[in-house]
């Protein structure tokens, strides 16, 4: 049975789903030109994407390569329905809906697994890095990208959205997110911080199976 903020976050997605794309395209463009510089894929991984929303990442790794052998998975069905109108003439893309707590894949199928602008809605972080290692390759690498709340701004988004936003789990330090890898008994090969904007402070730790 899904949780109580899992419900919340479909609910919100699937309202937001026809205008997402356009509402935060500088956001969401920014930060996965970024995430796609740090994955390093040579074109024969298999890649999870946990919690893809609209499969924006997809169709910017599959324009540069076709062939490109992804999967993604979101909690909205309406998400993933923007998703599957961009991405149909991709048949290396294949998109489901489910939880990143409960990940449909069996043990060792991925050799990147990547969740992007995601990680602070999750209710149980942990439970979710340990689905995300369960589904990788021994020597496959996970990346996390996620608000950082390092920063001044990110604090107060923090405490605004708790209130505002019932959707909303918390966001982490850069030093939280690492701790969770570890925790999951992931090697951390990089931690970084950095500035999207002066409100998008973020940053992005991946770590090896």
């Amino acid at each position: 049975m899904a949780t109580f903020s899992e419900d919340k976050v479909k609910e919100q997605y699937d309202r937001a789903a026809p205008v997402y794309d356009k509402r935060w395209e500088s956001y969401v463009g920014s930060s996965l030109l970024f995430l796609k510089s740090r994955m390093h894929i040579t074109g024969d991984e298999k890649i999870l994407d946990v919690a893809c929303g609209t499969g924006a990442l997809e169709e910017l790794i599959a324009r540069q390569n076709p062939s490109q052998k992804m999967t993604g998975i979101d909690v909205s069905g309406n998400m993933l329905n923007m998703a599957k109108g961009k991405l149909n003439r991709y048949p290396n893309v294949a998109l489901f809906e489910a939880k990143a707590s409960e990940l449909p894949f069996s043990d060792g199928m991925f050799d990147v697994v990547v969740c992007a602008n995601a990680f602070h809605y999750f209710d149980d972080p942990l439970s979710c890095v340990l689905q995300m290692k369960r589904v990788l390759k021994t020597g496959g690498r996970l990346i996390i990208l996620d608000w950082c709340r390092d920063y001044l701004v990110c604090q107060w988004c923090d405490l605004f959205l708790k209130f505002f936003d019932s959707a909303h789990k918390r966001c982490y330090r850069q030093r939280e997110l690492s701790r969770f890898l570890r925790d999951a008994k992931l090697r951390v090969l990089t931690e970084h911080k950095f500035r999207l904007s002066f409100i998008w402070g973020m940053m992005i730790a991946e770590a090896v199976k």
